[in-house]
């Protein structure tokens, strides 16, 4: 037969977690047609002597919803070996709501998200009301990876009760016209249905957004509408149980009650902090319990720290002070000028000394008051990192000068990170290792100036495979392939076998790395944002075609929206 294209010479490792093999892999009308040695011709040929040809990675946990509309490529994930994404996590969404009441949507996605309205306002051609509208929307954006969509409650709050949904609970009327669309939505093609409960989220005026005024009651009977239809899968950013022994063991016996009681299958996001090092273990006990009561429920972990990205071009852990406020008030030349004049300086300094630990308490992925044992100097995109609390004990040198001193250097483009969470890699491991977790949670398309996590997938396998061997690359492939196409759904994805989906990943495993970030301002209405690309993969293939060649858009756009099951009986 002919192909329209074959990858050949590489080693192919299928994402099944069986022992890698050397193939050629031939395509035809965007499904893989032959894994083996292929003789015959093609419009289009890869050879991929040296390099490993995997599945293309699925990130479900994405905010994309907005920058599907501006960015058909799905930047930064895609850069990464992505080739299908899930947005819509943790309860915002951008329908069902209608352009009148949009910046409701907004309100809820501005700060929590960090996406700016103005780049929102200036991308977005809204044409939806309801969220099979929605699905509609997207499915006929030009797309360059594959994008499917749960139904998120802030939205689906504001849209039903307005701005009540910012201050009250449901009432049964409210409820009833929740349901109902929630089961409009299911049936429409939603991969399902989140919430939040998290005080890390929350409007620019600081009050909660309106997921978090839900009852529990409200969530279950929102979660039972799937159950009723046995599809769809619940995602929850979770309550805040403040490290307290009781306040976990009560909010985790009603996560497992509604698992098993609905029949809906349940995931979170799961991290180790330093504040409470064993805190996460009962989660995943919790995974293991559910399953044996008959729920189903699986845990989304992270392959390194949550980490803020810090930089004078962007945010540091200083601007509320008022010194500090008045100098990053002015352009960064002019920043830069003053920080170099000793007067300055030394008030600078001072203010920092001056100011109490708990002066900056920042929520999500805002910056945190600093201690400089845990402000590392990002001189490189993978760690191990030096704190500026190191470097200023071999200098001799107050931590404070240290920070200034290296990114003066730098013209004040010098990063910096501050883990949140995720600051054991031991536990970070484990918890990856876990039989009922999913690598994925890259944030990617929210937090666009503060967090870059879209490279999680190439962390993995540079830093866990190659640099470390604490993972072996057919599991890591495994785990960023068909792990999490299986627990979300995506049927005929996630595996290089015949008749499945022509998703694939072309990379040099020696060579395969993130890049150090970079500040950009190429969001709609020059917001700005933090990219980051990755080296060390040839090639990157959606539905059959090429996208990506050595991480450049080839111009080709094959990606497609990804529906639920009921939309596709």
């Amino acid at each position: 037969m002919h192909y329209d294209l074959i990858i050949k010479n590489g080693t192919v490792i299928d994402g099944s977690g069986l022992p890698r093999f050397r193939a050629d892999v031939g395509i035809a009308r965007g499904k893989i047609a032959t894994v083996g040695k292929i003789r015959d011709g093609a419009t289009e040929v890869l050879d991929a002597e040296g390099h490993i040809v995997a599945p293309g990675f699925i990130d479900a946990h994405t905010h994309m919803d907005a920058q599907v509309f501006w960015d058909p490529l799905g930047t930064c994930s895609c850069w990464h070996g992505i080739t299908s994404v899930v947005m819509g996590n943790c309860g915002f969404s951008l329908a069902p709501c209608g352009e009148q009441d949009k910046l409701l949507v907004m309100r809820n996605l501005e700060r929590a998200e960090d996406i700016a309205p103005e780049a929102m306002e200036a991308g977005i051609k809204w044409s939806w009301t309801t969220f099979p509208e929605y699905l509609d929307a997207v499915d006929r954006q030009p797309k360059g990876i594959n994008y499917a969509a749960y139904l998120g409650h802030s939205a689906l709050r504001t849209y039903v009760m307005g701005e009540r949904a910012f201050s009250e609970a449901a009432s049964d009327k409210d409820l009833k016209a929740m349901k109902r669309e929630v089961r409009q939505a299911i049936r429409a093609g939603a991969i399902g249905f989140t919430t939040s409960r998290t005080h890390n989220h929350q409007t620019p005026d600081g009050q909660p957004v309106a997921s978090r005024l839900a009852t529990w009651e409200e969530v279950r009977q929102l979660v039972g509408v799937m159950g009723e239809l046995n599809a769809g899968i619940f995602e929850i950013a979770n309550e805040d149980v403040r490290f307290d022994p009781e306040r976990v063991h009560e909010y985790l016996a009603r996560l497992k009650a509604l698992a098993v009681d609905t029949g809906v299958p349940i995931t979170f996001g799961m991290f180790s902090s330093r504040q409470a090092p064993e805190m996460w273990r009962p989660f995943f006990t919790l995974a293991d319990e559910t399953a044996a009561a008959g729920g189903r429920m699986f845990i989304q972990v992270h392959s390194r720290s949550l980490n803020v990205v810090l930089s004078f071009e962007t945010v540091t852990p200083f601007d509320k002070l008022p010194v500090w406020r008045d100098l990053r008030k002015l352009p960064l030349a002019e920043q830069e000028a003053k920080l170099r004049d000793p007067e300055i300086r030394q008030k600078l300094v001072e203010a920092v000394h001056q100011t109490p630990r708990d002066a900056s308490r920042g929520v999500g992925a805002e910056p945190r008051s600093a201690s400089f044992k845990w402000l590392l100097v990002m001189d490189k995109a993978t760690p191990p990192y030096r704190s500026v609390a190191e470097v200023a004990a071999d200098l001799n040198q107050d931590p404070a000068e240290v920070f200034i001193d290296l990114a003066l250097k730098k013209h004040l483009k010098q990063f910096f990170l501050q883990p949140l969470v995720n600051e054991n890699q031991d536990h970070v491991l484990e918890m990856m290792k876990h039989p009922r977790s999913v690598v994925t949670f890259s944030d990617s398309g929210a937090h666009v100036s503060q967090i870059m996590d879209s490279s999680l997938q190439t962390h993995l396998l540079s830093h866990w495979v190659r640099e470390k061997q604490a993972v072996t690359l057919e599991d890591a492939v495994r785990m960023l392939s068909f792990v999490p196409a299986s627990h979300w759904g995506l049927t005929g994805r996630g595996l290089l076998r015949e008749g499945w989906a022509a998703d694939a990943v072309i990379f040099n495993p020696d060579t395969i790395t993130p890049l150090l970030p970079e500040l950009t301002y190429d969001l709609p209405a020059g917001a700005r944002r933090l990219k980051q690309k990755a080296t060390g993969i040839m090639a990157t293939v959606v539905n059959g075609e090429v996208v990506l060649r050595n991480n450049e858009h080839t111009g080709a756009l094959p990606g497609k929206l990804l529906r639920g099951p009921l939309a596709r009986r």
